[in-house]
């Protein structure tokens, strides 16, 4: 028989309080970009995650606490109706010193892993596999400045920013230094004179071999692996990945090409010593910092997993 699932009972101005500063939380960066989409405006820093990813600002504001986390009250009602959520049997409700009938909702934990039980191995074998290698930290940021190799040839990425070094200096960037990046889906969007160029050729199928600690992009991923985690996992938690993703994004831009100092973002100039020696130590701190979330990350899922809260 599976294991009995442990159920532990947030006071209603607890969860409520916890729902509220979530949302307001969400709000900061969500509120801005809403804003903008609204007037027809584009960030080339602050859009990212919301444009990028699948998790939208709406999904994002909505409050998880969690499984094993029972929500009591009235006000919990109305998440019966959202997908993997169930109401408390009378046996539960007892157990918990509530009376028979009330309102309590919990995470379907059995209903979610029933659903999703290969993205959650998934995700387990992609955080502990990149937590298990050694860090690599030469990249440097290539992959932006890859992406806009020969540019006249193809289309550019963001054609309402300039290149700071303009097309040649971006170009003899790209040419003078080694191109090592290991994550797909940067190397995706190189432009195809670049690809070559590159001394790794990542595909989605090697994804789970070849991920690693120092990436930048692979720590921005903890977010992604979060939210497709939800509801399962609390909303903190994704929250604490998804403001790790928007400091690492702005750093990655401040290193890339683009010239974004008019908003309000100066050049981490990698082509110089100064600038590689700047992107490795930032770079060293986002992966201590990724290495805490992906350790959370793991031991939340593995407890998913075993019905162990």
């Amino acid at each position: 028989m599976p294991p009995v699932e442990q159920l532990n009972l947030l006071a209603a101005d607890e969860w409520r309080a916890r729902e509220e500063a979530h949302q307001q939380r969400v709000g900061r960066y969500a509120d801005p970009y809403l804003a903008r989409r609204s007037a027809g405006q584009k960030h080339p820093v602050e859009d990212f995650l919301f444009t990028y990813y699948t998790q939208k600002p709406g999904q994002l504001r909505r409050w998880h606490p969690g499984a094993g986390a029972v929500l009591p009250g009235e006000e919990a009602a109305v998440r019966r109706g959202w997908k993997h959520y169930r109401m408390l049997d009378d046996g539960e409700l007892a157990a918990l010193g509530l009376p028979a009938g009330s309102t309590a909702v919990t995470v379907d934990r059995s209903a979610f892993l029933a659903d999703r039980r290969d993205a959650v191995a998934f995700a387990g074998i992609i955080l502990r596999g990149t937590a298990a290698r050694p860090a690599q930290f030469g990249c440097f940021g290539l992959h932006e400045w890859a992406m806009v190799y020969h540019q006249d040839r193809f289309d550019l990425r963001h054609e309402y920013l300039q290149l700071r070094l303009g097309p040649a200096g971006t170009d003899k960037v790209v040419e003078d230094n080694r191109i090592r990046c290991t994550h797909f889906d940067a190397f995706r969007f190189y432009t195809p004179d670049a690809t070559p160029l590159n001394e790794f050729a990542p595909t989605r199928e090697t994804q789970r071999q070849l991920e690693q600690p120092g990436c930048l992009h692979a720590n921005m991923d903890l977010y992604k692996w979060a939210y497709k985690l939800l509801p399962v996992l609390p909303s903190e938690l994704v929250m604490d990945c998804f403001e790790l993703s928007w400091r690492i994004r702005a750093m990655d831009m401040q290193a890339s090409p683009y010239d974004l100092a008019e908003w309000g973002y100066p050049a981490i100039p990698i082509e110089t010593p100064q600038g590689k020696a700047a992107y490795v130590e930032y770079q060293r701190s986002f992966a201590a910092e990724a290495a805490v979330l992906r350790e959370r990350l793991a031991l939340a899922l593995a407890a998913v997993s075993a019905g162990v809260q």
